[in-house]
């Protein structure tokens, strides 16, 4: 019983972990990066689906993304999701390629993106840290109900510390690359 309780929260801790490296992707550095775009849409036939799905993207050199639609008539659209979405991209068209250059980020605004990077890696401590106190709880009401006795009690939220620590370092490593990364000329 108390092997399940850590084990659903490695899970579930794994998942906080996982869904902060999306969120953190998606944040602007200086160095072009095919997802960027992923949560951009664009409308297919009527669809709204991520750029991807509409056509292939590619990092053409270190500050320019290159979209090569798999439909030429789609070419419009591509440049009008890019223009409209919160990213400040101006795509460039050159043939059957639309070309994405990505401007150099200012001193305010990496400082700017860096205050979001630490909120994102506050909102993965909380998650974690409410992850702990489910099972936490959970390993008292097994002890409540004698269960379990008070020592296995005691060594399953031990177990449950150390996961958390660890998922909590692994959150500061994240944020400390990105920073770095952020700060990067």
């Amino acid at each position: 019983m108390v092997n399940d309780i850590i084990n659903d929260a490695t899970q579930r801790m794994k998942k906080a972990l996982e869904a902060m490296k999306h969120d953190l992707a998606r944040i602007r550095t200086g160095r072009a990066h095919i997802s960027l775009l992923e949560h951009v849409t664009v409308n297919y036939y009527g669809n709204h689906v991520p750029i991807a799905q509409a056509s292939t993207v590619s990092v053409l050199d270190a500050r320019t993304l290159g979209i090569t639609p798999w439909d030429r008539t789609m070419i419009p659209e591509l440049e009008k999701a890019i223009l409209n979405s919160d990213l400040g991209l101006n795509p460039v068209t050159a043939g059957n390629v639309i070309r994405v250059p990505l401007p150099a980020l200012t001193e305010d605004r990496r400082k700017e993106l860096t205050k979001v990077v630490r909120s994102e890696a506050e909102k993965s401590r909380v998650a974690i840290r409410n992850i702990r106190r489910d099972a936490n709880h959970h390993l008292k009401e097994l002890s409540k109900e004698k269960d379990i006795t008070e020592d296995e009690e005691r060594r399953g939220e031990e177990q449950v510390q150390k996961l958390t620590d660890s998922h909590i370092k692994d959150v500061d490593r994240l944020v400390s690359e990105k920073e770095k990364e952020l700060m990067e000329i």
